[in-house]
């Protein structure tokens, strides 16, 4: 099933998984898609490598047996900014070979010591060559607290709108820590003729050192009520575990109280968090029965 069909009335509830690093266990993720199976999530999206390495013959074969397996649909992240075009081509046909029928379209990070070298700079260039050429259902990113490469949310939202344009059926944003800033940008977004479903990407912070990644690489800002709970529990790995579940689970009631039509939790592959939170919210979203 197409990600985009999900959303008919109801907030959809979906989670996001990483594949283990080329030369971890493979039978971790599955212990963990085990021990996740009985949320019966709206689907399952799968990254690219731990890390964005260079793992996508993992993510490919683990977004297939969600389906299989545990009869969820799932989504494959496909970063394209070191990709060629015939790279792109041998990706998307193994997918294809799969079962996927939806994937996550990114451009992927830049890195100062490796400078791009595919034929795709940017994520609407790969929906478009997607929609082009194959008949994927398409995921794309957007950006609460603006990209950080954009000059503007102005400017933010009219690359956004024109990633729509080109294609993409369905919206993940990025993390964030306050609503008010989903809120704004969901407004602005509608109101910029954007009217593809729009989930919201929650991060529940369990410890300080997620915490620090998280503000350097996405520059996320910390709300003062965040700042209170790390302030008081920072040295009780527990109690700030204990408290970042709280905090996301006031974040996901607070936003379908609001209407949103998706809540994407990115579970970092620890089902007790997930299970805290999906046990919190469960009465609020209608989530699909897993066919076992």
């Amino acid at each position: 099933m197409k990600t985009a069909e999900l959303f008919d009335n109801r907030t959809v509830f979906s989670l996001e998984v990483f594949p283990p690093k080329p030369d971890a266990d493979e039978s971790v993720i599955y212990d963990t898609l085990e021990e996740l199976s009985d949320i019966c999530p709206d689907f399952i999206s799968v990254t690219y490598g731990a890390g964005g390495g260079n793992n996508g013959s993992k993510t490919i074969q683990i977004a297939s047996d969600i389906k299989s397996r545990y009869g969820v649909e799932s989504v494959a992240h496909m970063p394209c900014i070191n990709l060629k075009k015939e790279q792109a081509s041998r990706i998307l046909d193994s997918m294809q070979e799969h079962g996927i029928e939806n994937i996550l379209a990114l451009r992927g990070d830049r890195t100062s010591d490796a400078p791009p070298c595919g034929d795709f700079s940017h994520a609407s260039d790969l929906i478009s060559f997607i929609k082009e050429h194959y008949d994927f259902n398409i995921l794309a990113a957007c950006y609460p607290e603006v990209h950080p490469e954009s000059s503007s949310s102005v400017d933010d939202l009219k690359w956004l709108r024109y990633k729509v344009e080109c294609g993409a059926d369905h919206l993940i944003t990025q993390l964030f820590l306050d609503n008010k800033y989903f809120c704004g940008f969901h407004e602005k977004a509608r109101i910029a003729g954007i009217d593809i479903p729009i989930e919201a990407g929650i991060m529940p912070v369990t410890n300080k050192r997620q915490i620090e990644r998280m503000v350097k690489l996405c520059g996320v800002e910390l709300p003062k009520k965040f700042i209170r709970v790390l302030e008081r529990y920072e040295h009780n790995e527990t109690a700030l575990r204990d408290a970042g579940i709280a905090y996301a689970i006031d974040q996901i009631t607070d936003l379908i109280a609001e209407g949103v039509d998706g809540i994407h939790l990115y579970t970092m592959n620890d089902p007790y968090v997930a299970h805290k939170i999906y046990d919190a919210v469960q009465s609020l979203v209608k989530v699909s029965t897993c066919v076992r």
